[in-house]
């Protein structure tokens, strides 16, 4: 079966790309922008005629877009998640044999949810900020495109790979250097929140699985639980060996620093108050990707989190 994937440059798509490349039964064609790509194309720049005439080219029966943004400017996010989009579908609509095409959503899409229950795909988007509107945006595109399409909204994927500028990025970095200095303690970013964290290896055969099924519609990819994020934090102070304590800077609005305890057993300190999280929780429930894709998450957080601090580790 051929496959054209798209945006297999990002944290996600390197794994999409590894796993489909691995089975035989797929031939599989690169679109991105990069001299790696085997057809370079730039989905927010290029025209919805010219890419339609690459699909005419390859042929593709599935094609599986996780290109995207997750930081930058409203401008760069609207192009990159929502524009690009546009852009794949019109193309597919006007190719002359219109395949099948899974879409890399985001949890994002949802913003808050009723704080302790996992958040269905029937659940209403109400997205807080510009990353989470612009990936709507793009979902939205899609369901209503008429396409044979299908939507995977991934929740917090971690795993080898994660970006340097994400939270346990920064916290893997910084317990590296801490760890060279022999420092006590190191300052992270507020913990507070529940999210639900899935293994960026699971999301890979979720998109597998996906693209070999019949399913259309959005489907969640998540593990299915609601962890504290400062608890999977000490899952990866613990896989660095380091003996210190993390100290939790304060939110904007004056909030008081919360003290984190360390590893050892020490009782901490009373915990203040923090300000709300504008999502303090995020929670899959996964039952349609277990119905229809037959996909459950399998990688535990202790061993995502681990190969994080060894990559951090080795890097020079």
């Amino acid at each position: 079966m051929r496959v054209l994937l798209l945006g297999a440059d990002g944290f996600i798509g390197r794994r999409v790309a590894d796993r489909l490349l691995a089975d035989p039964e797929l031939q599989v064609t690169v679109l991105g922008r990069r001299d790696t790509a085997d057809i370079r194309f730039d989905l927010a720049a290029g025209s919805p005629g010219a890419l339609a005439r690459f699909l005419d080219a390859v042929m593709p029966r599935v094609i599986i877009n996780c290109a995207g943004a997750t930081y930058g400017s409203p401008r760069t996010l609207t192009r990159s998640n929502t524009v690009a989009v546009a852009t794949v579908c019109e193309a597919v609509r006007r190719s002359h044999e219109p395949a099948r095409l899974i879409h890399v959503g985001s949890a994002a899409e949802y913003g808050p949810g009723p704080v302790g229950s996992p958040i269905p795909e029937s659940a209403e988007p109400r997205p807080v900020g510009p990353y989470g509107v612009t990936k709507l945006a793009g979902t939205e595109l899609v369901l209503s495109s008429g396409l044979d399409a299908a939507v995977l909204r991934v929740f917090d994927a971690v795993g080898p790979g994660l970006p340097t500028g994400s939270l346990f990025g920064r916290l893997a970095e910084g317990l590296r250097r801490a760890l060279e200095r022999g420092d006590s303690q190191l300052r992270t970013a507020d913990l507070s929140a529940y999210r639900d964290f899935v293994d960026v290896r699971d999301v890979a055969r979720a998109v597998q699985a996906a693209a070999v099924s019949a399913a259309t519609g959005v489907i969640n990819v998540g593990s299915g639980a609601g962890v504290r994020v400062r608890d999977a934090a000490q899952l990866l102070v613990r896989a660095s060996g380091f003996e210190g304590r993390l100290v939790e800077e304060s939110r904007p609005g004056g909030a008081p620093v919360v003290p984190v305890p360390a590893p050892t057993g020490d009782t901490p300190p009373p915990e203040p108050r923090p300000l709300p999280d504008p999502v303090p929780w995020r929670q899959a429930d996964i039952r349609t990707a277990r119905d229809r894709l037959g996909w459950r998450s399998r990688i535990p957080l202790e061993e995502s989190l681990a190969d994080i601090w060894t990559e951090t580790a080795c890097r020079v």
